[in-house]
């Protein structure tokens, strides 16, 4: 068992990988209900902490400033963003791609790679999934009609897909470029 959980294993890597994920999943799961308020609401956190509501006010005003610059005229308040003319998009929690972030964030920690070549990697990739994510809300602006695409499919389900597959394939070039290293350079 010793042997099966030594540094730089693939048992260990799954293992500390399923962890943190499960950890930064059901942390961000956690911390959403308690700023909602309701049964154990922390007002403290809410006005304070809440980089939930941080994150979703960024992406509303970003993809708002974006739209408006295409020459749409849109508006935002603290969930929503109404595009004159095409309708109103609501971002919900599940539209903030925690999950994924979660994902990520777990999967590059777990590997076993210094600490500099995790962070220039991490940083980046956790931005290009929100810039890619207010790309999303861009198009579903403009494009998306629930009544008629929404009977048909999900878009959550297709930004999920597709991002999950940009995520492994950069995540492949990145364990790739570390194997072209000699051995004693992927230690942490």
């Amino acid at each position: 068992m010793k042997k099966l959980l030594e540094k730089g294993s693939p048992a260990r890597f799954l293992l500390t990988f399923l962890s943190l994920f499960g950890l930064f999943y059901y942390f961000n799961v956690f911390f959403f209900g308690l700023t909602l308020p309701g049964r154990h609401y922390s007002a403290f956190l809410a006005n304070h902490l809440d980089y939930i509501r941080a994150l979703r006010h960024l992406l509303l005003r970003t993809t708002a400033k974006l739209l408006n610059w295409m020459g749409y005229t849109s508006i935002t308040d603290d969930t929503n963003i109404l595009i004159a003319g095409h309708g109103r998009l609501t971002l919900v929690y599940t539209c903030l791609g925690l999950g994924i972030m979660s994902f990520f964030t777990a999967f590059v920690i777990a590997y076993p790679r210094k600490l500099k070549a995790k962070v220039l990697f991490l940083i980046p990739g956790l931005v290009a999934i929100q810039v890619l994510n207010i790309a999303r809300f861009i198009v579903l602006a403009i494009w998306w009609d629930k009544k008629v695409n929404g009977q048909i499919i999900d878009h959550h389900t297709v930004f999920n897909i597709i991002i999950y597959v940009i995520i492994a394939i950069s995540l492949y070039f990145w364990v790739k470029h570390d194997d072209k290293k000699p051995s004693g350079d992927a230690k942490n």
